[in-house]
Order: C-alpha cells, then sequence, then structure tokens
C-alpha cells in the first residue's frame, strides 16, 4: 500500500497526528509520499522511513498512490480535489481543524484509519464535482470543484442582475448579491448559510441559492445535475466576482459563462461507522435544543 500525505500549513498541533502515523507506517513497511512544504518539519520531528519520497503537485504525485490522507479541516480537503483531479486517487480527511464535515475522520483514529485501508472496510463515496466552461480562461485547467460555483458583486458595488438558463431555456433573472450553484457536497457550505436546503451527498442534483435577493420571492432551486446552466450578468460595475470553492477571479461582461457536472468524481473515504445523518447531528447540530 502507498499513501500520499498532504497538509497545507504545518503547525505543531499536527506532531501528534504525525507521530502517530510515521509510527504506524514504518511499522507496518507502509510507503509514504509527503507534500513537499511540511517533509522538512515531519524529517525533524519524526522518524521517517528511508524511501519516504515527496512531491508539489498532481504532476508529481505518484501514479502508484492507493490513498491520499489530507490533515487540517475542511478547507484543506478541498485543496486535495486540485491534486488529485482526475486520477480517481480515495482521499481520507483527518480533521484537525474546527467544523471537520468533510474531513470528518478523528484525530484519534489515525489506527484505524489505517487498519480500514489496508483491510478495505471503508466506505467511499463518488462525490459530484461542478464544472465551469467559459470562453476565456478564469480558473486555467482546473476549472471545477467540490463544493459551489458562485457569481458575486465586487464589495464596493451595488447589486447585480443575473439571469439564468437552464438547458438554453429562461430560468429567471435574480435581483441580488450573488448566485450560488452548490453541489450536494457544497449545500452544507455557503448555500446552507444563505438559506438554501440540505442535500444528500448521493443525490443527483444541484442546488441554486440567491445571496441577499432583492426580489423576495426568489427561493432556493433544487435541479437536476444533467442540466447545463448557462447565465447572462447585468452590472453597474466592470466587473463582478466568479468564485470557485476557495478560488475567485474578477471578470467582465465579455465572459460567457455555463455550468454542469464534471465528467469524474471526487472518491471520499468514510469510516465504517460514519454516516451522513450522523454527521449532520454532531457538526451542525441539526435537530438540537438550543433554547437553554
Amino acid at each position: 500500500m502507498k499513501l500520499a500525505l498532504y497538509i497545507r500549513v504545518f503547525k505543531t498541533s499536527h506532531l501528534p497526528i504525525l507521530e502517530e502515523l510515521c509510527s504506524i507506517v514504518k511499522q507496518k513497511n507502509i510507503s509514504i509520499c509527503i507534500f513537499h512544504t511540511v517533509f522538512e518539519e515531519m524529517k525533524a520531528h519524526c522518524d521517517l522511513n528511508d524511501d519516504v519520497t515527496t512531491f508539489k503537485d498532481h504532476k508529481t504525485l505518484p501514479k502508484d498512490v492507493d490513498f491520499l490522507l489530507s490533515i487540517g479541516g475542511d478547507g484543506t480537503l478541498l485543496d486535495t480535489v486540485q491534486i488529485v483531479r482526475d486520477k480517481g486517487i480515495p482521499v481520507a480527511g483527518i480533521n484537525a481543524g474546527r467544523l471537520g464535515f468533510l474531513a470528518d475522520i478523528d484525530k484519534q483514529e489515525i489506527k484505524e484509519l489505517i487498519f480500514s485501508l489496508e483491510n478495505n472496510t471503508f466506505s467511499l463515496e463518488r462525490r459530484t464535482l461542478i464544472h465551469i466552461d467559459t470562453n476565456k480562461p478564469v480558473f486555467k485547467e482546473v476549472s471545477y470543484g467540490l463544493n459551489e460555483f458562485t457569481i458575486h458583486k465586487t464589495d464596493s458595488s451595488s447589486m447585480i442582475t443575473i439571469l439564468v438558463y437552464l438547458n438554453g431555456e429562461y430560468l429567471n433573472s435574480y435581483w441580488a448579491d450573488g448566485l450560488i450553484i452548490a453541489t450536494p457536497t457544497g449545500s452544507t457550505a455557503y448555500s446552507l448559510s444563505c438559506g438554501g436546503p440540505i442535500v444528500f451527498p448521493t443525490t443527483k442534483s444541484f442546488v441554486l441559492t440567491p445571496v441577499a435577493p432583492h426580489n423576495l420571492n426568489a427561493r432556493p432551486m433544487v435541479i437536476p445535475d444533467d442540466t447545463v446552466l448557462s447565465f447572462e450578468v447585468i452590472s453597474r460595475s466592470e466587473s463582478y466576482l466568479c468564485t470557485l470553492d476557495s478560488r475567485s477571479k474578477a471578470v467582465d461582461k465579455t465572459y460567457q459563462i455555463a455550468v454542469r457536472k464534471e465528467d469524474f468524481t471526487f472518491n471520499l473515504i468514510r469510516m465504517p461507522e460514519s454516516h451522513y445523518l450522523k454527521t449532520l447531528r454532531q457538526k451542525i447540530k441539526w435537530g438540537d435544543d438550543l433554547r437553554n
């Protein structure tokens, strides 16, 4: 078995996790490849095997990697979408951050995680990705995301009008600060904070959620994920923002944008006892009586 390890920024709080991981890897003679920016820190603090290698990006990630471990929060796990790309490498998110909705494997479960990977007792969730087509480059070759694509006004501008078309047919005009097109995974992220519904990860759908709509009868809408969405944006400013997960870029009216489902999926590892409903209850206190 060969593992890849990704950490966005090394923190001393990661050391207990890394020390345990390195101990298990060495004991079981598991091959590991470490993200280059944290390799030196790990080398100074952990007992590494002699055959440890490093990688910098998707091009240098070895083709024979079986699993990628992400240590951090949900933002760190989102970074791995750009690393694994269309290789189909399953990703396990070890929570060393705060919420840990996607990266929901507890840092105390390292031993159980490795055992599960070795014995194939984990579950694999194939998460839908959202893809952006444009007439001019916006997000270069990584034109897809796991959570959502958003059209948003710039900070200092007034509201914008977003005309939305589904498979070429006019749907609606949103007078708002912006519009979120979320995947089922992203339904519990930005979309949820703007009043969007919670959608099961396996649901074949997208969620359209307006951001601070001025037409108050505009409500979030669930549509099939085989739909192609296109947009016209009317703004008093020369530009507006397009965001894809944690990336953003200002574009102007000459850009033509369409959104569809990506041809490949993001493969997320879940521990045997991990269930989506349990995650909802634990992470966002869903159903809890908070009146006290």
